[in-house]
């Protein structure tokens, strides 16, 4: 990787020590409680792991039913992530995440009330709607709040928590699970502990400041100055404001943001296309497969059930333990070699496990050898491909069409997410475990090849010095 290093690492000279502890300290407790729309992301994607066998008995699934109420969520995430980017650009980062806090709560409740299959699958795509609204909103609303040395770093902290959700939720699935046994309706339970950070997530966003950024562009510069002081140094404050008015002024000329605006402007079209592009590596890697089906791969792979959903709680650890690792590293390696060593790691994980899965005899042996391969494609994965595909989209678009620049890469992200999530089930049981793998590696190295290829280098700069450079490259 190059590890050539830009990024400043010191505040500018006679900023205040002190002023800078202050600010540093504001800024941890601003991520704090914005992640907290991850955790609730993180929860409601894996929880369906653990709770999708019980589930099955109870509603009376079929391979087609299962593949309906699992990617209903990522189809309603589809609709919530450009109608949250929108929202978020025209009522505020932080009022839309208020909204979105709301709807985590009630999605999760109607999830855990469901009478029926039909319930379930619309109360799934409720939950779907804030999972994807957080999706944009809150690494948008980090990422504009942050110093340029340190977007990397808090930016990722909300990848995590998506993952520490998922691992809480692998968690909270095998407890719940030892205790409640064959019980009917075991799952509910496991559904509804997500209510509780969404309660969180909604009084902690009542004291947190709007996006000085959101602000600016929207012409409200004194208070977008009241609340870089809040995260910066005095100096600092009134300097990177006057870079943001700037930008913000000839934005405004130009009449950047909106549908219309991204018919007209080609530069912005291609940067759009590259974003999709990057969205769709994300996903293609079949992350969400060993997300939502880990415990059935397992299962199929040789491990009991009860053994399969406690064996998928090493999968939460180490996609834990991985985002650690990312977060050091995008401090230090540029993104683009680091997305495309996490593309060959997972590539290489995803064709082992179809190796395994086609040679070894079923038992312990196969079993224990297809988890040490999905723990392996986990730390390639959320070490670095879902760091970098979340951190990079919430950095490349212009600062007025910011979060709905992205909402719609994540669009695009949640309906290649969607298409995965619905047929993997049956291309399971048509193809197989094996081919099912090796069809991901294919795709894998399709991905890789448009990385290397588009993929733009964003660490280092400001906001505003990127958006003039991305301009100029595809103009």
């Amino acid at each position: 990787m190059d590890v050539k290093d830009d990024t400043p690492t010191a505040p500018p000279a006679g900023t205040d020590t002190t002023s800078d502890r202050a600010a540093s300290r504001r800024l941890r407790v601003i991520t704090v409680i914005a992640t907290f729309g991850g955790l609730l992301f993180g929860y409601d994607t894996g929880v369906i792991n653990g709770a999708l066998p019980y589930m099955s008995d109870d509603l009376g699934l079929s391979p087609l039913t299962e593949g309906m109420v699992t990617s209903s969520l990522l189809l309603g995430a589809a609709l919530g992530s450009v109608v949250g980017g929108r929202l978020s650009d025209a009522r505020g980062r932080r009022r839309n995440i208020l909204l979105l806090a709301v709807l985590f709560f009630v999605g999760a409740l109607a999830c855990t009330l469901a009478p029926t299959t039909a319930f379930m699958v619309v109360a799934r795509f409720v939950l779907g709607l804030a999972v994807g609204g957080a999706s944009v909103t809150v690494p948008v609303y980090l990422a504009e709040v942050s110093p340029a040395e340190r977007r990397g770093a808090l930016v990722t902290r909300n990848e995590l928590m998506i993952v520490t959700g998922q691992l809480l939720a692998f968690t909270f699935n095998a407890i719940i699970a030892r205790v409640g046994g064959e019980s009917g309706g075991v799952w509910r339970w496991m559904l509804v502990i997500s209510t509780l950070p969404a309660v969180v997530l909604w009084f902690g966003m009542l004291v947190m400041p709007e996006s000085p950024r959101w602000l600016a562009s929207q012409g409200r510069f004194g208070d977008a100055l009241k609340v870089l002081r809040q995260v910066r140094s005095q100096q600092r404050a009134e300097a990177e404001l006057a870079e943001v008015t700037a930008l913000s002024v000839k934005d405004d000329e130009q009449g950047l943001g909106g549908w219309q605006d991204l018919k007209a402007t080609p530069w912005i079209r291609k940067l759009m296309l590259v974003g999709f592009g990057i969205a769709i590596v994300q996903q293609v890697t079949g992350v969400n497969t060993i997300m939502y089906y880990g415990t059935e791969i397992l299962t199929d792979a040789g491990f009991a059930s009860d053994s399969a959903l406690t064996a998928n709680i090493a999968n939460g650890v180490i996609s834990v333990t991985a985002t650690f690792v990312g977060i050091w590293l995008l401090g230090r390696v540029n993104r683009r070699p680091m997305l495309m060593v996490g593309q060959l790691g997972t590539i290489t994980a995803l064709l082992l496990i179809g190796v395994f899965s086609l040679v070894l005899p079923e038992g312990e042996g196969r079993a224990y050898a297809v988890l040490a391969m999905t723990v392996t494609f986990l730390a390639f994965q959320q070490g670095a491909i879902s760091p970098v595909t979340w951190l990079t989209l919430s950095e490349i678009f212009p600062m007025r069409m910011r979060a709905f620049g992205m909402g719609v890469a994540a669009v695009v992200l949640w309906l290649t997410n969607f298409t995965i999530g619905l047929v993997f089930p049956s291309l399971v049981s048509g193809m197989g475990i094996s081919a099912t793998f090796f069809l991901f590696v294919a795709l894998g190295l399709v991905a890789l090849a448009f990385v290397k290829k588009y993929m733009p280098e964003t660490r280092g700069r400001s906001l505003e010095n990127l958006e003039a450079d991305l301009k100029a490259r595809f103009s």
